[in-house]
């Protein structure tokens, strides 16, 4: 590659199925040259990196680059959950590819320094609500895992704030998802949320419903359920897993104080919309007792943004970039 290009950033949604990269001209400019490459066929996120520029923007050494990543970053490491890569350091990633400046953050993170940047055309309201334009907000999203995040506003501006909220207990209320809820404990000693809230998780969710009904149930994916609605076992599946969506964001929304709203992301809710604004979400995301009247008029709605976490990531460099000393 030549001389890095001041102007250019390297920017990146990196998941355990997926490592989506793209480029981006400064600060105010939109992702693109936007391509995925399958995490499974990379060592590690470096490698990863490089595979994209030499494959999809040979020629091209930009002069920074974010990589929101599908796990924590903490003291100075980072890790992706559920890709099978070992334990790295941006650091080590930065020399790999000889950038001048590169920075690596949760991709929940990134998801929520973008929610400023969206329109009306990347969301659609789930419920009723109105936000609080100056309180913090919340993103929540199920995917290959499961993703928490909040966003809170300061006199400096937009502060993330990631986690590991994917990591909390399932919030089982009715008798059969308590019931759901044993059947996992038993097999996974925990009733961990990202369990059933994932793309592997609705399929476990089927997979547990069966079971208790004494049904045989084929070995479906979560796309293959989401879009076979008419059966029944898919669909009650689908409900459930809507259900139990909403007490998780309502108890999101209750921690981070999220009046701001709280914002769908992930790969699975855009396949089932209908089913989602029919289901039992925003009852369940409202129905706290004693705070039914606080969570009422906090808005939801899902993002449908192409590639929010990469304008995350933007958004990420043109906070640091300034404060960095000249080269």
């Amino acid at each position: 590659m030549s001389a890095a290009d001041p102007g250019l950033w390297l920017v990146a949604d990196v998941g355990g199925t997926n490592a989506r990269f793209a480029l981006v001209d400064g600060a105010d400019g939109i992702p693109y040259n936007v391509h995925s490459l399958p995490t499974r066929d990379h060592p590690g996120l470096a490698e990863a990196a490089a595979a994209y520029l030499d494959r999809h923007a040979p020629g091209t050494k930009p002069s920074a680059a974010c990589l929101a990543v599908a796990g924590p970053v903490t003291s100075g490491t980072f890790h992706l959950t559920n890709a099978g890569w070992p334990k790295g350091t941006p650091e080590a990633v930065r020399a790999h590819l000889g950038l001048p400046y590169l920075d690596v953050i949760n991709d929940f993170e990134a998801l929520a320094l973008a929610l400023p940047r969206l329109g009306e055309d990347d969301l659609i309201t789930i419920g009723e609500g109105r936000p609080d334009s100056g309180a913090p907000r919340a993103v929540v999203g199920p995917g290959t895992g499961l993703g928490v995040a909040g966003l809170v506003p300061t006199p400096a501006g937009w502060v993330p704030v990631p986690g590991e909220g994917g990591q909390v207990d399932i919030p089982a209320a009715t008798g059969r998802e308590l019931q759901v809820a044993g059947l996992l404990r038993e097999e996974k000693g925990a009733a961990t949320a990202e369990y059933l809230l994932s793309g592997a998780g609705l399929a476990r969710i089927h997979r547990y419903l069966a079971a208790l009904d004494g049904e045989p149930a084929p070995a479906l994916t979560a796309k293959q359920i989401a879009e076979d609605c008419d059966d029944r076992l898919c669909r009650e599946a689908v409900e459930m897993f809507c259900a139990l969506l909403g007490s998780l964001a309502g108890n999101a929304a209750l921690t981070l104080g999220a009046r701001g709203g709280v914002y769908l992301g992930g790969g699975i809710l855009p396949r089932i919309v209908d089913v989602l604004r029919g289901s039992a979400f925003r009852a369940r995301f409202e129905g706290k007792p004693p705070v039914e009247d606080y969570l009422r008029v906090i808005p939801t709605a899902l993002i449908v943004h192409p590639g929010p976490a990469l304008v995350g990531a933007t958004v990420r460099l043109a906070q640091s970039l300034p404060d960095l000393e000249p080269a």
